[in-house]
């Protein structure tokens, strides 16, 4: 299936654009991050998280008010449908982690809610962490990054060359600030959904930009005489229209979990639609605009010697097919 044929656009005409568009971005989310930050999901930061039902539908005033009294630092967010009256109550506090102390912070968000009587409540959810089980898995989960960042460096640098490498961890990194900058920017919780849509975005992002190239790999052993420039240009044209269908359909995919996968599946399908934008960005203006300012916009190496060795014989076969004509002049 062709979308686009023959296409001739110069994408790294527009490297340095993106790359600005890439910093103010990037910048602006770092002033929210140190402004207001990132808020961390209970497996992170520890605490108590439960989903309160109500009989009837409160305002988030009033359920903030009830539960001030006794947890002052708290995150109260409408959770499921409307028609649920449900909302979702986190709390810092977190009470004893065995036993029957599981249910005593628990146990004092209802009794808090059931003191200012806005209705009847039911808790039909509780979730608890330690701090402890809280921080390993933040180490864990940094962990897991920098070590996807390496081995994709290791893996490309190996298979292709040095600065293709770099280009593709440039890129990677790009695509992790840029996602978490949008996590900042719409103060989405940072779970172990959000982890996981992270890592799966920077391979959906590394294997795009490894079929792109791939396609360099190809035409530079047949554009021995054209420039870096000009040769990654027409290999991301050749590559354009896979890149399209391929990121569309991922992306058909991320929106369907955003609207329709429910308030569990938000933080995930939020970071895969960022991801999947900016990770197909960076593979076309990114990590290419990294191996070109890299390689440099000459002739390729390949292509250096190139010139002097078809020189060479075509300067000494033009003498001789002068002379032949003369020697049958003076033979006749």
């Amino acid at each position: 299936m062709h979308i686009f044929k023959h296409t001739t656009f110069d994408f790294l005409r527009w490297r340095f654009h993106a790359i600005v568009l890439s910093w103010i971005i990037i910048f602006s989310g770092l002033f929210v991050f140190f402004t207001k930050g990132i808020p961390l999901a209970i497996e992170f930061a520890g605490g108590t998280s439960v989903v309160a039902k109500f009989d009837n539908q409160p305002s988030i005033e009033q359920v903030r008010a009830a539960i001030d009294k006794a947890f002052p630092e708290n995150v109260i967010v409408p959770y499921g449908n409307v028609a649920d009256h449900q909302f979702m109550i986190r709390v810092p506090h977190v009470g004893g982690e065995t036993g029957t102390s599981l249910t005593n912070t628990s146990a004092q968000i209802k009794d808090a809610l059931d003191a200012t009587k806005i209705g009847t409540v039911q808790i039909v959810a509780t979730e608890i962490v330690g701090p402890a089980v809280g921080q390993e898995l933040r180490s864990k989960a940094f962990l897991a990054t920098v070590l996807s960042l390496i081995g994709i460096l290791i893996y490309i640098a190996f298979r292709f060359q040095f600065s293709f490498g770099v280009g593709a961890v440039v890129a990677t990194i790009h695509d992790l600030l840029i996602t978490l900058a949008f996590l900042a920017f719409f103060q989405y919780d940072m779970s172990l959904n959000v982890i996981a849509a992270i890592l799966t975005m920077t391979g959906f992002s590394t294997n795009d930009t490894i079929v792109i190239f791939d396609r360099i790999r190809e035409n530079l052993r047949g554009m021995r005489r054209d420039s870096m420039h000009h040769v990654i240009n027409v290999s991301i044209n050749q590559t354009l229209g896979r890149t399209v269908i391929t990121s569309g359909t991922a992306l058909l995919t991320a929106l369907a979990l955003f609207f329709f996968g429910g308030d569990v599946l938000h933080g995930f399908a939020f970071t895969m639609v960022v991801g999947i934008i900016t990770g197909t960005y960076s593979s076309v203006f990114i990590a290419a605009a990294i191996v070109s300012f890299w390689r440099g916009q000459g002739p390729t190496r390949a292509a250096a010697h190139a010139p002097a060795s078809v020189a060479a014989p075509a300067s000494q076969q033009q003498p001789t097919r002068k002379q032949k004509p003369q020697k049958k002049a003076r033979a006749s």
